[in-house]
């Protein structure tokens, strides 16, 4: 028979000699409604799995518990939650090109990092990437404060390039003229 934590009573873990004593009955009844209440609470300090499942106002707390640098107040709820749970592993990685990625990745959704090796500049230079249609002047600005958090101090950002793709209707027309070209004399 399979028992939870929550069925169990401390009387019934006591030797047989001391279930019957009274004062032994009252004490393990009161230790058992602590230890209820104590095993009802023990889901809250379960954080990091139960981020989906937390407030705006409690991931607020939980940024600033983790130390998540670019946290932002204005952010949707999706990244806020992105940002709480990826905070441990971006201490880990912090100061590398999988930092600046991951980043890119949580704000923009795409994007790359180019090191300044891969387009021939000067060192410790890089250049990010991105598609993405919705990154703006302000989402810009807010990278690039978040980016001085995970970035190594001694990179230096050259620049946001974003590669634009639209799609429109292209005719392509070509022509061919046969002849000779013939001198009399």
């Amino acid at each position: 028979m399979s028992r939870t934590i929550h069925d169990v009573n401390l009387l019934e873990l006591l030797p047989e000699n001391l279930r019957q004593d009274p004062d032994i009955i009252a004490a393990s009844k009161a230790v058992d409604l602590g230890f209820l209440a104590l095993a009802n609470e023990a889901d809250n300090v379960i954080i990091i799995p139960r981020v989906d499942d937390v407030s705006d106002e409690l991931l607020d707390h939980l940024a600033y518990y983790f130390h998540v640098d670019f946290y932002d107040l204005a952010l949707d709820t999706e990244t806020k939650r992105s940002l709480v749970k990826d905070s441990v592993y971006m201490h880990q990685i912090k100061g590398t090109p999988l930092a600046v990625k991951t980043l890119i990745t949580t704000l923009f959704g795409e994007g790359e990092v180019s090191e300044w090796f891969d387009y021939e500049d000067t060192p410790y230079r890089f250049r990010i990437i991105t598609s993405n249609e919705s990154v703006t002047t302000d989402r810009a600005a807010e990278f690039i404060r978040a980016l001085d958090t995970v970035k190594n101090v001694r990179s230096t950002l050259d620049r946001v390039i974003l590669l634009q793709s639209e799609k429109m209707n292209l005719y392509w027309g070509g022509i061919v003229q046969g002849g000779n070209y013939e001198i009399y004399r």
